[in-house]
C-alpha cells in the first residue's frame, strides 16, 4: 500500500467516510438482513429517484426532498403490512412510483440535470467534510439506538410474533428501523451511489451471517467486512485508476465468496 495517498485530503475523507458509513451499515444492514428485507434498500432508494426529481422540479433543496420521499415511502410500507399487503409487494409498490415519479419530474424540469449521475452512481472520492460531520452525527445515532434498544431490536428481528407475546413494542421497532434505513440511504446516495450502498447493507451482513448466529457477533463481522472491502477497494482504485465503488463491490463479493469455504 503507497502511504503516500494518506497526504490527499480527498484520499483522507473517503476513507473515513467508509469507515463512518460501514459502522452505520453494520447497525441497519444487519437489521434487514435478519428481517429478510434486503430489497427494502432498494426500495427506498428508488423512492428516493422521486424526491430527487421533485426537488429539481420545484426548485428546492433535492436532498430535503428525497428525505421526505424515503420516509414517506419506509412509512408508506409499513402502513401497507397492516392492510396484509405482504412486504415484498409493498416494497415493490413504492419501488415503482418512486422510480415513476422521478422520470415524470425530471422530464417537466426545464433544461438538463447533470447531478442526477453523482446520486445514481455516487463517487466516493468526492466525500466532503461536511458529508463527513452527517454520517458522523448519523452513525453515532445508530450505535446509540442499537445500545439503548439492542435485547428489544434483536428479539424483533428474528422472532416478531414472539416479541408481541412478550408485550414488546414491535411497531415503535419496525417504524424506527425503517426511518433509520431511509434516512441513511439519503445520507449516503450521493456520497457512494445506489449500487454501492445496496452492495454494503447486503453482501458484508450475508457474510457474517454464514459465520455466526448470533446477533451482536453479525454486526461486528459485517463492519470489519465492509472496512476491509472498502478500505482496500479504496486503495486499488486509486493505484490502478478505476472507478472506487465498481472495486469496493467486487471485493465485497469475493470475501462473501470466501464465506462459503467454512465447512
Amino acid at each position: 500500500m503507497n502511504c503516500e495517498l494518506l497526504q490527499y485530503p480527498f484520499f483522507r475523507n473517503a476513507l473515513a467516510g467508509v469507515v463512518l458509513i460501514s459502522i452505520a451499515c453494520a447497525v441497519i444492514g444487519v437489521y434487514i438482513v435478519t428481517r429478510r428485507m434486503v430489497f427494502i434498500a432498494g426500495g427506498i432508494t428508488h423512492t428516493c429517484f422521486g424526491g430527487l426529481g421533485f426537488g429539481y422540479f420545484m426548485g428546492w433543496n433535492p436532498l430535503l426532498t428525497a428525505a421526505g420521499f424515503a420516509i414517506a415511502g419506509s412509512l408508506g410500507v409499513d402502513a401497507m403490512a397492516k392492510w396484509r399487503v405482504r412486504q415484498d409487494s409493498a416494497i415493490a409498490v413504492v419501488w415503482a412510483v418512486g422510480m415513476a415519479l422521478g422520470i415524470l419530474f425530471v422530464f417537466l424540469t426545464p433544461g438538463y440535470v447533470p447531478e442526477l449521475n453523482s446520486f445514481l452512481f455516487g463517487n466516493v472520492l468526492n466525500i466532503t467534510r461536511s458529508d463527513l460531520w452527517a454520517f458522523a452525527i448519523f452513525a453515532a445515532l445508530a450505535v446509540g439506538i442499537y445500545l439503548l434498544l439492542g435485547k428489544t431490536i434483536v428479539a424483533v428481528s428474528f422472532d416478531e410474533d414472539f416479541a408481541r407475546t412478550r408485550h414488546l413494542p414491535v411497531r415503535f421497532i419496525n417504524i424506527l428501523m425503517m426511518l433509520m434505513v431511509a434516512v441513511g440511504i439519503v445520507l449516503t446516495i450521493k456520497m457512494i451511489g445506489v449500487m454501492l450502498l445496496m452492495s454494503l447493507v447486503s453482501l458484508p451482513q450475508l457474510a457474517a451471517e454464514r459465520l455466526t448466529h448470533s446477533y451482536r457477533n453479525m454486526m461486528l463481522i459485517s463492519g470489519a467486512v465492509s472496512l476491509i472491502g472498502c478500505i482496500g477497494g479504496l486503495w486499488l482504485s486509486v493505484l490502478i485508476d478505476v472507478p472506487a465503488s465498481a472495486i469496493i463491490v467486487i471485493l465485497l463479493a469475493l470475501l462473501y465468496a470466501l464465506t462459503f469455504l467454512k465447512k
